[in-house]
């Protein structure tokens, strides 16, 4: 009997890829938005 797919130890290395390609999105996309809600808007009374 023929084994056919990939191994365990390739199965743990794709996923840990693909684990870190989603936290670097997500730290992507959610930090602007962080960022905006954070910052305090400017005065407009000292032009």
């Amino acid at each position: 009997m023929k084994k056919t797919g990939i191994t365990r130890k390739q199965a743990i290395k794709k996923m840990v890829k693909y684990a870190a390609l989603t936290a670097i999105g997500t730290f992507t996309i959610l930090n602007p938005k962080k960022a905006q809600a954070q910052s305090v808007p400017p005065n407009p009374g000292q032009w």
